[in-house]
């Protein structure tokens, strides 16, 4: 920064680390904090306790759609950090995310969280007792591209390392991530 921009990178960051989101509102207009703030647009995150409310409004207003699947979150600073961060991943034009963690470090339900406050839809598939190649397929062509393709949904696919039952999951998953598609999916 000093030898390039001959700035200094203390000077210019006030508030460590640097996030930036687009569902907190921040900005307002002619700079004024009397007028309400601009919605959806993608700023610098420097009011941390508004970051903070939002997360927990959002949080609060998910558990009460989703009463069966209540989640009981801390939002403690590096769960909204990760919030932020999922949330710009999913919300970017083919965006994808691989996270990784020990089993219970929050990744679903911080992915969950981050879904709902972009307002867009998640799909975890159910793979009970006996669920098969066949019925991956189905699941792929049905839940996944005829919603995301066809209906042209704002969709996560939220898909988890216990569910991989068959290795050709993955080499789907793959041809997702690369070409956008599965082979042979469709007659």
């Amino acid at each position: 920064m000093k030898e390039k921009f001959k700035k200094d990178w203390d000077k210019i960051v006030q508030v460590k680390p640097l996030l930036f989101a687009s569902f907190t509102p921040l900005i307002h207009p002619d700079g004024d904090v009397e007028k309400k703030p601009w919605n959806d647009i993608y700023c610098e995150l420097t009011d941390r306790t508004k970051v903070k409310k939002t997360a927990e409004e959002g949080l609060s207003e998910y558990n009460v759609m989703n009463r069966a699947k209540k989640m009981d979150l801390v939002l403690f600073t590096d769960a909204i950090e990760h919030i932020v961060k999922i949330h710009r991943i999913i919300t970017t034009e083919l965006g994808h995310a691989l996270l990784v963690g020990v089993g219970g470090s929050g990744r679903k339900s911080l992915t969950e969280l981050a879904t709902f406050l972009a307002n867009f839809t998640i799909e975890v598939l159910e793979m009970a007792k006996g669920y098969s190649f066949v019925d991956w397929r189905e699941d792929m062509k049905n839940k996944l591209f005829f919603a995301s393709g066809y209906e042209g949904l704002p969709y996560v696919f939220l898909f988890s390392d216990t569910q991989i039952i068959n290795e050709a999951f993955v080499e789907d998953i793959n041809n997702i991530l690369n070409n956008g598609e599965i082979p042979n999916l469709y007659n």
